[in-house]
């Protein structure tokens, strides 16, 4: 959500910053935008609504020069998505981008326009630039202009700020979303994530909650949230900048379903021994044996596969297991037992709602543990254990890898936390275990069904309603494949447990409303069946996605059968999910709709 991408150094600014915005379009944005210093010191602006292209096509026409510069993508939260509202904000003094929210910028806007300030914007970030303004017209230096405005903001925030007559000053600011600094030769770099830095430097560091950095020619001074001057590690990221290209796939999505039994092979290298068959866990500050309660608190597609994670932790592992949403979470304010572990699951580690529910967790004498595939995130910071997800970077916004790399390690924890309990014994683990490293494997297979799951998507990308079904774990697939559908196609598509259906919705059914439904084999397959011949009988479309041992049962009944790998039932939703993400995707294309950044949605979403 936003991007931020600022640089100092002796090159031409403008266009290392346009690739780092370019770099950072995976997160979702309605307009984009640069300033940099010329020659005399003189900030110059270039904004425009819209993709990075209509920045471009105005770059071309009114280039930007200087070794000074800041960036932005902005996703629209206070005023539309226009020219006059794009960042970066500023006056003739100073230039600001800002991703997050202000909270109390209507008391801030107030005061300024008493003290003779006025605003061209709609926004709650042009504030930020008006108050430092203010302090540069005090006499303020641009340091000591910048620490006081900081320390008026409430909220949410990750600002950068350059100055005129300043060349090669660039200050940075992180409260609650995340901002990284590169380290060059020379030179150096801001941005709102690695990817941004990918492919100017491998050495990075990351800024705490409160910190402040003063860029310059020389390099970083850090401060913290007290003001006083402190060190942050540099760490070397694994990152490189061919590890985001699309490989000859016609879109990120597309190469990122492929990946599917790739990172599922990465992420379980991580946690299991295949000499020995055994789940192998890192070193914990916790006994899984005698944690009493679990809490399962995300937002998504990591929801989901959370829910996928409560069905395993409580049928196999016999944990007790609570789970919301984290936006919910936060205010719902439930009673929580002492000493429980509550498991995070989070893509980027900077989801805002996600961190507010940790911190309320943390109030509880609660555990945590998070599953995240950003391993230097702030959520990874601040928990006592941090399970990868070895995805790599996922740049579409509609997540696919990254979801089953979370299921692969949910379905390792229930493992490991099964055999501390005492619910699982040494021969059960080890054909759990063969079931998740035939995974990979498997998970390949499913792409021989591209023909069959393309004609399933025409009939999908006529409808403008989608009902998914399912029961027991493939109830959550269900829910993961209407939000996929929903995400990039932009058809309406709800997700109901199978037995719900006669308790409401099956008044909708008719011939213009598909049901898609996950139905492998196993004990519930007769009850689900039982439910989709309700909908026939009232006139429904069944689509369906079951395996190769139960599909001639569901012929003549089903309009559409596509039979994915037969695998152990444990780990069937991983297999069922590639399925319904790969309708998803091809149902988009058929409806020509933009499948890595469809409109209105972001991929990190760092406000609440």
């Amino acid at each position: 959500m936003c991007g931020i991408c600022g640089v100092v150094g002796p090159r031409q600014a403008t266009p290392i910053v346009f690739e780092g915005l370019r770099r950072l379009e995976y997160r979702g944005y309605d307009s984009a935008g640069i300033a940099t210093l010329d020659k005399q010191g003189v900030i110059e602006r270039r904004r425009a609504p819209g993709k990075l292209d209509n920045l471009a096509h105005d770059l071309e026409r009114h280039p930007l020069h200087g070794r000074t510069a800041i960036g932005h993508t902005r996703w629209a939260t206070h005023g539309a998505p226009t020219e006059t509202n794009a960042h970066p904000h500023g006056t003739a003094r100073v230039a600001i981008v800002h991703n997050g929210i202000i909270e109390n910028f209507e008391e801030l806007r107030r005061e300024l326009e008493e003290e003779g300030q006025s605003f061209e914007t709609e926004t709650d970030s042009e504030t930020i630039a008006k108050m430092v303004d203010l302090y540069l017209q005090k006499g303020l230096s641009p340091r000591d202009s910048a620490f006081a405005t900081l320390k008026r903001l409430e909220g949410a925030y990750a600002v950068a700020m350059i100055f005129a007559e300043h060349e090669g000053l660039l200050i940075g600011a992180r409260h609650g979303a995340p901002l990284a600094v590169g380290f060059g030769e020379g030179e150096m770099f801001l941005g709102s994530d690695s990817l941004a830095l990918a492919p100017l430097t491998r050495r990075i560091a990351y800024l705490d909650d409160g910190d402040v950095v003063i860029l310059s020619h020389e390099g970083a001074e850090f401060y913290d949230e007290r003001g006083e001057r402190v060190e942050r590690p540099i760490k070397t990221t694994a990152l490189i900048a061919g590890a985001v290209g699309k490989d000859g796939y016609r879109h990120y999505m597309e190469k990122e379903l492929h990946e599917h039994p790739l990172v599922i092979g990465q992420t379980l290298q991580r946690l299991i021994d295949p000499a020995t068959r055994r789940v192998v866990m890192p070193d914990m500050p916790i006994d899984l044996a005698s944690v009493p309660r679990a809490v399962i608190t995300a937002c998504g597609s990591a929801f989901y596969a959370g829910v996928v994670g409560r069905y395993w932790l409580e049928e196999i592992a016999r944990l007790p297991v609570d789970i919301d949403v984290a936006s919910e979470m936060r205010y719902r304010n439930p009673p929580l037992t002492p000493g429980s572990l509550g498991i995070l699951i989070s893509q980027s580690g900077e989801t805002a709602d996600t961190l507010a529910a940790l911190r309320g967790l943390r109030e509880h004498d609660v555990s945590i543990l998070s599953i995240l595939n950003a391993e230097h995130s702030t959520m990874a910071r601040d928990s006592d254990i941090v399970l990868g997800t070895v995805a790599g970077p996922e740049i579409s916004v509609a997540s696919t890898k990254a979801f089953t790399a979370q299921l692969a390690v949910l379905a390792c924890l229930t493992i490991a936390t099964a055999r501390a309990r005492g619910t699982l014994d040494e021969a059960g683990e080890e054909e759990l275990v063969t079931a998740l490293l035939d995974l990979p494997s498997r998970a390949a297979e499913v792409f021989t069904r591209m023909d069959d799951i393309r004609e399933m998507a025409r009939v999908v990308a006529e409808a403008r309603d989608v009902l998914y079904l399912g029961r027991g774990s493939a109830y959550p697939v269900a829910m993961e494949g209407a939000l996929k559908l929903k995400e990039i196609s932009y058809i309406h598509a709800e997700a109901y447990a199978a037995g719900e259906m006669k308790h409401g919705p099956i008044s909708l059914i008719d011939r213009t409303v598909p049901i898609v439904a996950t139905i492998p084999s196993g004990r519930l397959f007769d009850k689900t069946l039982s439910n989709l011949q309700e909908a026939k009988a009232r006139g429904g479309r069944l689509l369906t996605f079951t395996d190769e041992g139960s599909a001639a049962r569901l012929q003549g009944i089903a309009e559409q059968v596509i039979p994915l790998p037969q695998v152990h039932p444990f780990v069937t939703p991983i297999i069922q999910t590639i399925g319904v993400q790969i309708l998803a995707y091809e149902t988009a294309l058929l409806k020509g709709t933009d499948v890595d950044q469809p409109r209105n949605l972001a991929k990190s979403v760092t406000v609440e």
